[in-house]
């Protein structure tokens, strides 16, 4: 069953979702060469708490950190841990709260120090998808035509979208129905109403569109080891332009 939010949900989902977003900036203030992933990842974990919140993927099924930190060929669910950030670098960051019985869920790649030109069109051309598929988020339009709008203009860019993994709905859980898929016709599927709250995140990669899981069980990969971008956004279908609950990312 799809929920439909009312007005004091959307408001408490807001709330969660703008500490993920004022976690994210600490992270983007914190990233640079030379830090370990798992030290990112102890200070988001304890800045979320301090705020009365919970890491949200601590311990979801099984998952053993605060935070995801995917580094180049690395798509999502990255453990943070000894690695250290290196100069030309892009690092995606995702982060998930839940406060006060409400989830946020948000993500954003980040360049570190100069990055190759291919890295740099990725991370635009990723960040440009999410606004497309923000734009078809449209009450009356059907769940596909976000995805639709995402790989549309990802392969456009002669970049791919990754199958294996879809955005979601979120509310008093971090995963509720329905899907969102970053690919597909358009037309298909289930039609948006006013209230529905969907985290949608382009996942794109450089080269093929195929990934595998890594022997951590856990991290993600692109098949190829080309560089890999991620970007979340929270939002609410209304009776006019989508709601961005994660504004100001």
């Amino acid at each position: 069953m799809i929920n439909i939010r009312s007005a004091r949900e959307i408001e408490l989902l807001r709330k969660s979702a703008q500490l993920v977003v004022a976690a994210l900036k600490l992270a983007e203030s914190r990233i640079r060469p030379g830090l370990r992933t798992k030290d990112l990842d102890e200070e988001i974990g304890d800045f979320i708490r301090s705020h009365g919140a919970r890491p949200a993927f601590k311990g979801f099924n099984g998952y053993p950190a605060n935070i995801c930190v995917s580094i180049d060929e690395q798509v999502v669910h990255g453990i943070p841990g000894d690695r250290v950030i290196r100069e030309g670098e892009i690092v995606s960051v995702d982060i998930g709260v839940e406060l006060n019985g409400y989830y946020g869920d948000a993500a954003k790649t980040f360049a570190v120090g100069k990055v190759s030109e291919e890295k740099e069109r990725l991370i635009r051309v990723t960040r440009e998808s999410l606004e497309k598929a923000i734009e078809a988020a449209r009450e009356g339009n059907r769940i596909s035509d976000i995805g639709y709008a995402v790989q549309s203009h990802v392969e456009a860019a002669g970049f791919s979208v990754v199958r294996d993994l879809v955005g979601h709905g979120i509310g008093t859980s971090m995963h509720e129905p329905p899907q969102v898929p970053n690919y597909g016709r358009p037309g298909h599927g289930v039609r948006l109403r006013a209230g529905m709250v969907l985290a949608i995140e382009p996942m794109v990669n450089a080269g093929t569109y195929q990934v595998y899981t890594a022997d951590d069980n856990w991290t993600v990969v692109t098949m190829d080891g080309k560089p890999s971008a991620h970007f979340e956004h929270d939002i609410v279908i209304t009776k006019g332009d989508p709601d961005i609950l994660t504004s100001g990312l």
